[in-house]
């Protein structure tokens, strides 16, 4: 079991990651307004935090223009979906060993 630890994703481990891997895990794709709504973070935080998982190859950012307002939709990879899918089982057997 004292292995067990290593093999969770060090890019889920802060509290927002997890939050945008569940939701974007739960639908297809998200606006970044919407998930800022649901996961009650401000502006920079969430931009943050997406950047991060943008950069690791688990998440997808779409910008486009709707009129003239800027909307932005983020997607997990499928890259991303497998990994967060292996953290939340590696999170499993921490809960239940043996």
């Amino acid at each position: 079991m004292k292995h067990l630890i290593h093999t969770l994703n060090k890019a889920f481990d802060h509290r927002v990651r997890l939050g945008v891997m569940a939701v974007l895990l739960a639908t297809d794709a998200v606006s970044f307004n919407d998930l800022k709504e649901v996961l009650d973070l401000t502006d920079g935080n969430l931009a943050s935090h997406v950047a991060a998982l943008e950069k690791a190859g688990y998440v997808l950012v779409s910008k486009q223009f709707i009129g003239k307002k800027p909307n932005t939709t983020y997607t997990a990879t499928a890259e991303g979906r497998e990994a967060f899918q292996q953290h939340l089982a590696a999170l499993e057997k921490l809960l239940r060993p043996g």
